[in-house]
C-alpha cells in the first residue's frame, strides 16, 4: 500500500511540533524531502517572488521560463539525488555604507538560490523552534517593528540603562566549524550536512554569505546560545511578572536594558561579562569603537534598527520612550531622492512622481511608528519643494510655483505621494513603581 504523500506545508508543521516538543530530538531522513520537486518549486517561486539580480552565470528568471521551470527544477533534483550537486561561486556586489564604507553582498545564482530555499524550508521549522523570544531578525511572522515595540517597552517599564552591542563583521565571521556543530545537535543526517558545507565552503573557508537565502537562517543558529543566555538573565531576575533585564536583537544588531534602580548595578557588569563571554566562545567580535553603555536617565540616547530611541516627558509630565528616524537616515533618503531628480532632469512631473513615490513609501511605512510627525513633515516640505522646483525649471521660470499649483493638485492629480501617517506607539507611559 503505497502512503499518501505529505504536502510540503503539513511537513512543515508536523516538523515544528516534534521540534519543540523534544528540545533534544535530532532530525534524520530530511535530504529527501530537500530532493523533492514539491520543495523545489516553492523554493523558485519564492526566489522568483524576491526576484534580484542574476548570479555568476548570468541567467535570469526570464531565461528560465522560456526554457521551462520544470525541466530546470527536474534538472536540480536529479543532481541532489544523484549528490552530484556543486554550487557556483557568487556574484559579489558592494553597497555603499555610511562613512564611505561598503558592505559586500553574495549574490548566488537562481539556482543556487533554489537549493538554498530547499533546504532553508526543510531545516527552518526545526531551529524556528529553539529560537528565542528576543530574536527577531529575519524569522517567519516577526518584523522590525516588534523589536522597536519590544525596546520601547523596556524603556516604559524603567529599563533605562542600555548595552548597545556591535559586533565586529559578523556575517563575515561566523566559523564554519562551529556552526556545522550548531546544525548536528538538531540534524543527523549526512547528505543534509554535507549539503549545507559544500554551500558555506563555496564562499570561502569562513563567514556566511549576505544574500544567500539561507543565510539568515544560518546566522540566528549561531547566535542563539546568546540570546538562550540573556532569557536566563531575565528569569533568574523576575521578580513576579517584572523582570529588571530586557533584550532584542535583530541579526548582529543587540541591545540590552537593565532596570534603572540602583540595586540593579550589579546587573550591568553581570550581563555584560556573560554576553562576553558567550561571544568569545563563538569567536565574535565586539566592535569597542561602536559598543557603548548608555543611561538614558540622564538624556543620552542610542540607536537601535534605524530609531534613536531617549526617554522624555509626555505632555501630562510621565515618562515614555521617545523615538525617531536616526539623522543619517533622513540624510540618506534624501540624497537617494536628489539622485532621481539629477538623473530625469529632462523628463516630465508625472514620470518623476512614478520613480520616487515607491522610494518615499517604502521608507515612511518602516518609520512610520514612535514619533516621526516632526521628520516626516520635513520629508514632505523637501519633496515637495523638489517637485515644484523641477516643475518651474521646465518653464525656464524660478521659484516654486506656489501660486500656479495647489497642493491638492499636486497629490490628488499628479499623485504625489502623501502617506505621512504615524501609527502611534502601543507604550505610552510608565506604570508606577
Amino acid at each position: 500500500m503505497t502512503k499518501t504523500s505529505i504536502d510540503l506545508h503539513d511537513l512543515r508543521r508536523r516538523i515544528y511540533v516534534k521540534a519543540k516538543a523534544e528540545t533534544s530530538w535530532k532530525f534524520w531522513g530530511l535530504y529527501v524531502h530537500i530532493c523533492k520537486l514539491e520543495t523545489l518549486r516553492e523554493a523558485y517561486e519564492l526566489a522568483k517572488e524576491n526576484d534580484g539580480a542574476p548570479g555568476s552565470d548570468g541567467v535570469t528568471f526570464a531565461a528560465i521560463e522560456s526554457q521551462g521551470v520544470d525541466a530546470f527544477l527536474a534538472q536540480i533534483a536529479d543532481e541532489l539525488v544523484e549528490r552530484s550537486y556543486v554550487p557556483l561561486p557568487s556574484r559579489r556586489q558592494e553597497i555603499p555604507k555610511d562613512g564611505g564604507k561598503v558592505r559586500v553582498l553574495s549574490i548566488p545564482s537562481i539556482r543556487d538560490r533554489v537549493v538554498q530555499g530547499a533546504l532553508k524550508l526543510i531545516l527552518e521549522p526545526i531551529f524556528e523552534a529553539d529560537f528565542q523570544p528576543g530574536s527577531f531578525g529575519y524569522r517567519p511572522r516577526r518584523t522590525a517593528h516588534e523589536a522597536v515595540d519590544r525596546v520601547a517597552r523596556a524603556i516604559v517599564q524603567q529599563k533605562t540603562r542600555v548595552i548597545d552591542v556591535d559586533l565586529r563583521s559578523y556575517f563575515d565571521n561566523v566559523r564554519h566549524d562551529r556552526l556545522l556543530a550548531k546544525v548536528a545537535q538538531r540534524v543527523d543526517d549526512v547528505d543534509v550536512m554535507h549539503l549545507l558545507k559544500v554551500m558555506l565552503k563555496a564562499n570561502g573557508k569562513r563567514g556566511v554569505p549576505q544574500g544567500g537565502v539561507v543565510s539568515p537562517l544560518l546566522s540566528n543558529i549561531y547566535l542563539t546560545e546568546v540570546d538562550k543566555m540573556l532569557e536566563r538573565a531575565k528569569e533568574v531576575t523576575r521578580y513576579g511578572k517584572y523582570t529588571y533585564v530586557e533584550y532584542a536583537r535583530f541579526a548582529d544588531d543587540l541591545v540590552i536594558l537593565i532596570d534603572a534602580h540602583p540595586r540593579h548595578d550589579w546587573l550591568m557588569a553581570a550581563v555584560e561579562k556573560r554576553l562576553r563571554q558567550e561571544l568569545a566562545k563563538l569567536q565574535v567580535e565586539v566592535n569597542e569603537e561602536k559598543s557603548r553603555i548608555v543611561d538614558l536617565c540622564r538624556g543620552e540616547s542610542f540607536g537601535f534598527l534605524g530609531f534613536d530611541f531617549r526617554r522624555m516627558r509626555s505632555l501630562r509630565g510621565v515618562w515614555r520612550a521617545h523615538y525617531t528616524p536616526k539623522l543619517k537616515k533622513r540624510t540618506a533618503l534624501l540624497r537617494a531622492l536628489k539622485a532621481v531628480f539629477r538623473r530625469h532632469q529632462s523628463q516630465p512631473a508625472d514620470r518623476i512622481v512614478k520613480l520616487i513615490n515607491p522610494v518615499l513609501r517604502g521608507w515612511v511605512n518602516y518609520f512610520a511608528v514612535g514619533h516621526a510627525s516632526e521628520c516626516f513633515g520635513l520629508v514632505k516640505d523637501w519633496v515637495e519643494k523638489k517637485i515644484r522646483r523641477h516643475m518651474m525649471r521646465a518653464r525656464n521660470r524660478q521659484g516654486f510655483g506656489w501660486t500656479r499649483w495647489s497642493r491638492s493638485w499636486l497629490y490628488e492629480t499628479l499623485k504625489l505621494f502623501n502617506g505621512y501617517r504615524v501609527v502611534r506607539p502601543a507604550s505610552k507611559v510608565a506604570p508606577a513603581r
